[in-house]
């Protein structure tokens, strides 16, 4: 029987992925190199991330989830 404790911790190690590899792409090729659906992906893992603990992490999270606010509604009014 498999442990349910250790399925949680896969799904997290894999949404933990997911979000460090979109968060390259827009470090590295901006916010608009993604699609309207990775960047609300993107929005829902950011969100689950506790960063209470680290002031300046919070902060920066906060932007970032602001800044794809911004893009997700220019986006959803372009199309």
């Amino acid at each position: 029987m498999q442990d349910p404790n250790r399925s949680f911790t896969l799904a997290q190690e894999k949404d933990n992925i997911e979000r460090r590899r979109l968060l390259e792409i827009v470090s590295n090729k901006g916010i608009y190199a993604l699609t309207r659906a990775e960047l609300e992906h993107l929005h829902n893992l950011l969100e689950v991330v506790d960063y209470n603990s680290n002031e300046k992490a919070n902060r920066s999270k906060n932007k970032l989830l602001k800044k794809i606010n911004i893009a997700i509604y220019e986006l959803y009014n372009n199309s």
